[in-house]
């Protein structure tokens, strides 16, 4: 099956390459033929060998500028930009495009010997000067084609990834209590609350309230694709003080914060799946309970937010329990590649989940 993706992608790839470079020969040969219809109805007086030498250098230096070019926007990830923050970088690029082009096209023309002009004192300078203008009406429109073309491949692309985040969450709605809160976590919640009822009704009524607010929050926030840091960190106090309830001084829990990382994005429900299965897998299999540490931060360009509990992994990890498929998936479909997701043992009593999210620049 790999092999078969990969054979697919490489197949795809030389297939765009192919595309690519049949349009530019046909594009800059039909420049060619322009200039030869142009040359025969204005009768223009040149040389035949001479004229089909200068279309000759137009063509090479049109295709090896251009190819330039697309080097560049490629290079400098400009696809990537929304359009109001290309369109300049991209018109300052034709500028210097056209005037390679130009260069390329007077210096090929004085060491080949093909002009036709009088000698006249005009500098290289000035001649390159007077034709970057005329030049650049080939460069741009080049330019706005394969801009828009591989603009609107990308609008395609971030619609279908879209579209499969609706179709995850339409799937996971039904679901949503089992998959983001452990039925266990209710009946523990609810008996918890039972017993004290009677001992300490104050206490009774906040819990009913925290469980209501996770189970209200769970529900509300599934059909979003993120919500703010700051409404998540309310589900998970509520809940780990629940929890709080079952494990009484056997849990401890420790929040590090960066109060900036709190109106960032993040997608809902995700770091309290964490934090449940820290409380899961680590918390409560140990005798004497432990730490749950929940830390919010920027790391570079990335918003870093990291759940530590005491436990141990065992040598392996385990792609449901720790809630690796689910939340894998959300990340790639909301960030690609961009975002990463790793759980590992950092010391001898302690694992730790990580989670880097791009941070939106705007």
């Amino acid at each position: 099956m790999v092999n078969f993706n990969f054979a697919g992608i490489f197949m795809a790839t030389m297939s765009k390459n192919k595309l690519y470079w049949i349009l530019q020969v046909g594009g800059w040969g039909l420049v060619g033929l322009v200039m030869l219809l142009f040359a025969h109805i204005y009768d223009v007086q040149i040389r035949t060998d001479v004229l089909l030498k200068r279309i000759t250098i137009v063509f090479f230096a049109g295709i090896i500028t251009t190819h330039a070019l697309r080097a560049v926007i490629k290079w400098s990830g400009w696809m990537l930009l929304p359009v109001e923050k290309a369109l300049p970088r991209l018109l300052v690029a034709v500028l210097f495009t056209s005037v390679l082009f130009s260069v390329l096209i007077l210096g090929s023309i004085e060491i080949f010997n093909l002009s036709t002009e009088s000698k006249q004192q005009i500098s290289f300078f000035q001649k390159v000067l007077g034709s970057t203008i005329d030049n650049g009406l080939f460069i741009f429109p080049w330019l706005m084609i394969y801009y828009f073309y591989h603009y609107y491949n990308k609008s395609r692309r971030q619609q279908l990834d879209t579209l499969k985040l609706e179709s995850l969450v339409k799937e996971l709605e039904l679901k949503t209590i089992k998959a983001h809160i452990n039925p266990h976590f209710i009946f523990n919640s609810l008996n918890s609350i039972r017993a004290l009822v009677d001992e300490n009704p104050q206490r009774a009524r906040k819990a009913v309230t925290e469980l209501s607010n996770i189970l209200r929050s769970s529900m509300q926030t599934e059909k979003m694709e993120t919500v703010p840091l700051e409404k998540e960190l309310h589900i998970i106090k509520d809940y780990l003080a629940l929890e709080n309830m079952r494990f009484e001084d056997r849990l401890k829990v420790v929040y590090e914060i960066d109060e900036d990382t709190l109106d960032q994005p993040v997608p809902p429900m995700m770091l309290q799946t964490l934090v449940e299965n820290a409380i899961k897998h680590g918390i409560s299999k140990q005798i004497n309970g432990g730490v749950i540490k929940v830390v919010s931060d920027f790391k570079e360009n990335y918003h870093e937010l990291v759940v530590q509990n005491t436990g141990q992994l065992n040598g392996s990890v385990n792609t449901e329990g720790f809630g690796l498929s689910s939340t894998t998936n959300r990340l790639n479909l909301l960030y690609g590649d961009k975002a990463h997701f790793e759980i590992k043992q950092i010391n001898g009593s302690l694992v730790e989940a990580r989670v880097l999210i791009p941070v939106e620049i705007h």
